[in-house]
């Protein structure tokens, strides 16, 4: 980081002078006390010329520097793309320099001088690297995607520069080998814990002939992760269905036709039609077509993704990368890569996690094969029946629905406009909880027109955070939905959060209204559940702050916001006719309380059948990595026992952005992991008066503020008192066999 001066900072060039170059500046204060002035000016205006070609980049990158803007508000609209590289390449170069010199240091280690100078260094790196991280995401191009691919091996070299350090590593290990005699409080020993864990698990204690070993495997897997999320982009981009006669969509709604017809303008084929695919296998366009040879058209669009060939498929990448894991994880001293994975999460062995997927497949896909049975009844009883398919699953249940609960989704649309859905649901459950208030800011930038900026404030009136809202489907946009943060906060740099939600809801032309399907509805509150995690932290250290906690606990809260979706004070306010204005019909507000259940068995198999398909991968050892991913994503299905054709996994191992490049590898299983967690908390809400602020307090101080700062079961027990308990799962997923009641909770073996 640069330093400025304070020898001469009575003067405006020696401001320049000093703060663009340091050695310049110590050589101006060694000339103006030892030689004459004139001699001292000659040179400094030398310096001057010189400095001014340095300094003038610096000046017009705002990367560089932390934005002037309101609680370092990120500066969108001055951010180019030649910014990213020269930052974050200079944030690389500033953090490998402060980790030396923490290395380097003659004096004996303390937790100030070791801990926390490394929790200080490498602000200009985080900082650069996570806006563009976070743009890349939300709003790619070409030039991102450059960058991207040239500095994710740069990247993982720079972090085995620091974790591979050995003189800075011994440092670390003398702290933690006398870490009792500290006197550390919690957060700062459970610090020391994490960052000793952090280098051993990065590698610390191999040999050096191993750490080159290491280096290598790491810089490929870099680029591969990033060829991978890559190719799906492009793939899903590439992979619209077109469609010639209007006649084939019956079925679709207003808004739903109108986003074809404005996808068709996008992609310069006006007169026709074009259905984007979302990343998911299942599409939520196929629950209204009626055309059956079309719903097939998309789904084998779909399930073919990055697998047919061509710039984007992904197989061999999916082959490489996960021999790569396997590879590096008999090199750390781990089986496979799902132990080495699983150690450092809540489950904490493969054997668990099996344990519990294993126990939950087999009435899960009972429940689905029931759940066929019905609609092949349907189907059986039109003209020209035929055997069920994966196309015509969403279709056909929802007759199913009709018919039981005597509604059908699309009744719903109309009462779920977005405007309504974020101000009078997710926010107005938020205030009621937490007495927290949103303030709508346009003075803000932004960095595409349809992001949103809210102020959050607390329930005293203060500051608490900022929240950006990207709710629209584009094709520079990845796909899913997602939480990041541009800030996070933490008192060791005083700084407040601002966090952004990710959606990907179709856009409807301009003047018409975004309505949207119930599933989008408890996206938008569970993403949210994540914001509010970053927005509450009130941690010491940047390495606690928000959402860093362990990959199988971080969707837990999340899972906990999306109970207030369907809760009946927060569904009647805000769903609300968008053109009259009524209120969601009563007996409408029952059937949906009604049906929660209804479908369960679809979603958890095509759920399973993913978390399966992701720990098959991830439990090899390297001679046993597949030569044919597909053979063997079908083998492995078959094994496990959720190849049930109509019902597929939620992402095949091509496009399984999740385990393959995004973070979830062996992770997977976290959303059931968690959802154990969620349901017994959501029994706690209930049992406990649901929505008031005593009880979103007592969940907010308890565990949403805590961040990553301490085990993370144990602010589940804090909150809640006790071990978790499974049947509050089983019940909301209907799994109620004998064998998913024997079923692993999260906690029960953390005490073995």
């Amino acid at each position: 980081m640069v330093q400025r001066s304070s020898v001469v900072e009575r003067s405006a060039v020696n401001r320049l002078v000093v703060g663009s170059n340091p050695t310049a500046g110590a050589i101006w204060s060694a000339l103006f006390k030892h030689v004459p002035i004139t001699v001292a000016l000659t040179s400094l205006f030398i310096m001057y010329c010189s400095a001014v070609a340095v300094a003038a980049p610096n000046e017009t990158n705002p990367l560089l520097e932390q934005s002037s803007l309101p609680y370092h508000f990120p500066p969108f609209d001055r951010i180019r793309d030649g910014d990213f590289v020269p930052a974050i390449e200079q944030g690389m170069r500033e953090q490998l320099a402060e980790s030396r010199a923490i290395a380097d240091a003659k004096d004996k280690p303390t937790f100030d001088n070791t801990v926390i100078a490394m929790e200080r260094s490498g602000q200009l790196l985080r900082r650069a690297q996570r806006t563009f991280s976070n743009l890349n995401a939300a709003d790619t191009n070409p030039a991102r995607q450059k960058i991207e691919a040239d500095l994710a091996p740069k990247l993982a070299a720079h972090q085995d520069s620091i974790h591979l350090n050995p003189k800075l590593f011994a440092r670390v290990e003398e702290l933690y080998n006398n870490r009792g005699r500290l006197g550390l409080d919690a957060e700062s020993s459970y610090l020391l814990e994490r960052y000793y864990k952090d280098f051993v698990r990065a590698g610390a204690k191999l040999s050096d002939s191993d750490k080159e070993k290491l280096k290598k495997l790491n810089a490929e897997l870099a680029t591969l992760q990033t060829t991978f999320e890559q190719n799906v982009l492009h793939e899903k981009n590439a992979s619209s269905i077109t469609v010639d006669d209007k006649t084939e969509l019956t079925g679709l709604s207003e808004s739903q036709l109108a986003a074809t017809i404005a996808a068709a303008k996008d992609e310069h084929k006006d007169g026709k039609y074009v259905i984007r695919l979302q990343n998911t296998t299942n599409q939520p366009i196929l629950g209204s077509l009626q055309n059956r040879p079309l719903r097939q058209r998309i789904m084998d669009a779909s399930l073919s993704r990055n697998s047919k060939g061509g710039a984007f498929d992904n197989r061999e990448v999916v082959i490489r990368i996960a021999r790569l894991r396997a590879e590096r994880a008999k090199l750390l001293g781990y089986d496979n890569w799902a132990a080495y994975q699983l150690e450092d999460q809540t489950a904490r062995n493969v054997s668990t996690v099996n344990k519990l997927l294993a126990d939950l497949t087999t009435p899960a896909v009972e429940n689905a094969r029931r759940e066929a049975h019905d609609i092949q009844h349907v189907i059986d009883n039109e003209k020209g029946g035929f055997q069920l398919a994966a196309c015509d699953w969403d279709y056909y249940s929802e007759k199913v629905r009709k018919a039981r609960f005597n509604f059908d989704e699309s009744e719903l649309r109309p009462y779920f406009e977005l405007n309504h859905v974020i101000n009078d649901g997710v926010f107005y459950a938020a205030w009621r909880l937490y007495g927290i208030t949103f303030k709508e800011r346009h003075d803000l930038p932004v960095y595409q027109p349809d992001v949103r900026v809210f102020e959050v404030f607390d329930s005293n009136g203060q500051h608490l955070a900022f929240f950006i809202g990207d709710y629209y489907a584009r094709p520079s946009k990845r796909g899913g939905a997602w939480m990041n943060e541009y800030v996070s906060q933490n008192e060791l740099f005083g700084t407040q959060p601002i966090v952004a939600n990710h959606l990907n809801i179709p856009k409807p032309p301009a003047g018409k209204p975004t309505l949207l399907t119930y599933d989008e509805v408890r996206t938008a509150f569970h993403e949210f559940g994540h914001a509010l995690h970053g927005m509450f932290s009130q941690v010491k250290y940047p390495r606690f702050s928000g959402t860093n906690v362990p990959r199988d606990f971080v969707e837990y809260p999340s899972q906990v916001n999306e109970m207030w979706a369907a809760w009946p004070e927060v569904l009647a306010h805000y769903a609300t006719h968008y053109e009259t204005g009524a209120p969601i019909p009563k007996e409408l507000l029952d059937k949906v309380v009604a049906a929660e259940k209804f479908n369960q068995g679809y979603k958890t198999t095509e759920y399973l059948a993913a978390s399966l398909l992701d720990q098959a991968w991830h439990q090899l050892t390297p001679a046993h990595v597949p030569d044919d991913a597909l053979a063997f994503e079908a083998d492995a299905l078959k094994r496990a026992r959720v190849d049930f054709a109509p019902v597929p996994p939620r992402y095949r191992s091509p496009y399984f952005s999740h385990i393959f490049s995004s973070g979830y590898s062996a992770g997977y299983y976290s959303y059931i992991w968690s959802e154990v967690l969620d349901a017994d908390t959501v029994e706690w809400f209930k049992q406990h008066g649901g929505l008031n602020r005593e009880n979103g307090d007592r969940f907010r101080q308890s565990l949403l503020s805590r961040g990553g700062s301490t085990d993370a079961i144990k602010l589940f027990h804090d909150f809640i008192g006790r071990d978790p308990y499974l049947e509050p799962l089983l019940q909301r997923r209907g799994l109620t066999s004998s064998d998913a009641r024997e079923s692993t909770a999260p906690g029960q073996n953390l005490t073995e």
